[in-house]
């Protein structure tokens, strides 16, 4: 009989991170790096680096490109997200996420989609558990 994965050496899926912040304060992208940092500790995933992307501009996103460029790694699991909405604007949300899932990454968002932060809950302050969910060609949530 095989081994349990957990009693193997299996190292931590890799995932990069991925922050949209326009008109952002220090203090809320250092809550957002540290929900990222706990998602990931949570799921045991390995948050190898974060990508911030600042600029409205509509020409091509460099932190957008280089998050890209690092799904081409082997052993890269996914993207991680605060919400889906740190893919952008609407308009390149859609191309942004379909970009994600040809490169066969998974999309792990802290803070899924109609899930909102209650009224009492700041930009550190407790909040609902973290889940994260796949988009790709396995749809599935996990809690």
């Amino acid at each position: 009989m095989e081994p349990l994965t957990e009693h193997r050496g299996v190292s931590d899926p890799v995932v990069y991170g991925y922050l949209w912040l326009v008109r952002v304060s220090p203090a809320r992208q250092m809550a957002l790096n540290e929900a990222l940092a706990e998602y990931c500790r949570q799921h045991e995933l390995m948050l190898s680096g974060v990508f911030t992307e600042r600029d409205t501009g509509s020409g091509p996103s460099v932190a957008f490109t280089g998050l890209i460029d690092v799904l081409e790694l082997p052993d890269t699991y996914g993207v991680v997200l605060p919400a889906a909405s740190h893919l952008g604007p609407k308009g390149i949300a859609a191309p942004r996420q379909a970009q994600i899932t040809a490169s066969g990454a998974r999309l792990l968002l802290v803070r899924g989609p109609g899930r909102r932060r209650p009224a009492d809950h700041g930009a550190t302050g407790p909040g609902p558990a973290p889940f994260h969910r796949r988009f790709g060609p396995a749809l599935e949530t996990e809690r």
